[in-house]
């Protein structure tokens, strides 16, 4: 089935590929791995030491593009939704890393704490529409930056039982996550059998790989696990300024990644990412709810569907500072076009607001709407006998209703996609106040006020705690 929304042609994919062998052959990109850097000339990439330059011969790309898996499953631990990533399959999370919150209370902006993950991901753990939690806020009280990664995933594992995904700051972290994982799992075995976690580190644009994450980048695909390898080009600043420009680099970057993952662990599964936006001309700034990112995404996901090769991809973002009528457009364009281009796992696209620094509550269950909403989209126009109902059109003849048919009862509960926020009540049958965003933050509070219990065993949660004593209990 093709997707619904692909702004490039058959052609245009084509060449933006070949493009992508072509930049990655001749201009090469930056390692400051050194383990990246070994695997690519074991590989038989041209390794310039003096200057890390790393030049990928088109077979080499080829090959790594043939031996990554093209469909990647990320497990919820407890089997109810599992994420899986391929063709054109649509899946939607958080994201971001958020280092703001707008307090629930308040209303007022504030530094986001441990306590904000824990409670985004009960948040998540009951928003029916967003598959998996993407931990998406930053614990600024964690003051060491080695124990950010223990505590930021175990209180997400702690609250939610839908994959976690996670961005990592230190190997020792990254470790420490892996460590707590496989305890969780019951072994290394279990966890890359059915790995409920899974990890993003970053490319640098334009073309560079830093030591850092490429360090991390390479034990994970050592490991064997859902590693995302994702770039975030701007265009004009990081990037050619055209959307096209914008395209192709973010294709041979992540290429470039997804290259250094199999060059390390044959078969390792290597998830491709598209971050990148558009430039605010007026201030240099990125652009998070530029309708162009929307665009830029969906065709990466086109060049993804046509390499067989799973994608993280973005949306839902917005530049508004408040949850006000520029987030709901801003955030339900872009969310639309992009899961209508079939990108498979869709992060940023719940809560994010103001330039990808802050999540609100609010906006989590608004935004929950708007994938219902999407989700109704894909599923599209069922036509059969029994949908188009001929018959029954025939045998009712002009001037009747359907009412009270037994056709009208079998499909009136999942034809249609019912809102939980969407007031449609006539004017007259309002009550004051009872609208979208009142029954937002009525959920938020319902979430709030129930009681917390934890989604790890007791034995295990004990196990974990014990093994990493610089978690917070």
């Amino acid at each position: 089935m093709s997707s619904l929304y692909q702004p490039l042609s058959g052609g245009d994919v084509d060449r933006i590929v070949d493009d992508a062998f072509q930049v990655l052959e001749q201009a090469g990109m930056l390692v400051y791995s050194k383990t990246g850097r070994e695997a690519f000339r074991k590989a038989g990439a041209v390794v310039d030491e003096s200057t890390c330059l790393v030049k990928m011969p088109r077979g080499l790309v080829e090959d790594a593009i043939d031996s990554n898996p093209s469909s990647i499953t990320l497990h919820s631990r407890d089997g109810a939704m599992d994420c899986v990533l391929e063709k054109n399959r649509v899946h939607y999370g958080t994201g971001g890393t958020a280092i703001y919150v707008l307090d629930p209370d308040t209303g007022e902006r504030r530094p986001s704490t441990l306590a904000d993950v824990a409670l985004n991901a009960r948040m998540i753990d009951t928003l029916e529409n967003v598959h998996l939690f993407t931990i998406n806020v930053f614990p600024n009280d964690i003051e060491d930056r080695e124990h950010i990664d223990a505590n930021r995933f175990f209180y997400a594992l702690d609250n939610t039982t839908k994959h976690v995904m996670g961005g990592i700051y230190s190997m020792q972290g990254c470790r420490d996550v892996v460590q707590m994982a496989e305890t969780i799992a019951g072994g290394a075995d279990a966890l890359r059998e059915r790995p409920f976690v899974s990890f993003i580190t970053l490319i640098i644009s334009p073309f560079k790989i830093d030591d850092h994450y490429g360090e991390m980048t390479c034990y994970l695909a050592e490991k064997g696990l859902p590693v995302v390898v994702p770039t975030e080009p701007i265009c004009g600043t990081t990037s050619p300024i055209t959307l096209a420009g914008n395209v192709l680099t973010h294709v041979a970057e992540t290429l470039g990644g997804i290259a250094m993952v199999q060059c390390v662990n044959k078969g390792a599964p290597g998830i491709c990412g598209s971050v990148g936006s558009i430039t605010n001309l007026h201030t240099m700034d990125h652009v998070g709810g530029g309708i162009e990112r929307a665009m830029i995404n969906a065709a990466v996901s086109q060049v993804a569907q046509r390499l067989e090769i799973p994608l993280y991809s973005t949306a839902g973002t917005t530049d508004a500072k408040q949850v006000n009528v520029q987030a709901s457009y801003e955030s339900a364009m872009s969310s639309l076009l992009v899961a209508m281009s079939g990108a498979n796992y869709i992060h940023d696209i719940a809560g994010l607001m103001e330039t990808d620094l802050t999540v609100s509550y609010e906006k989590l269950v608004v935004d929950n709407e708007i994938l219902g909403m999407c989700q109704r989209v894909l599923k599209g126009i069922e036509v059969s006998d029994d949908t188009l109902a001929t018959d029954l059109l025939i045998e009712k003849g002009p001037g009747t209703d359907y009412l009270a048919e037994e056709h009208t009862i079998d499909h009136m509960r999942g034809e249609f996609y019912m809102p939980n926020l969407s007031n449609r009540d006539k004017r007259e049958c309002q009550q004051p106040g009872d609208d979208a965003m009142a029954r937002a933050a009525a959920t938020v509070k319902r979430i709030r006020e129930s009681s917390i219990e934890s989604r790890l065993s007791a034995e295990v949660r004990a196990s974990v705690l014990e093994a990493l004593p610089h978690i917070r209990s």
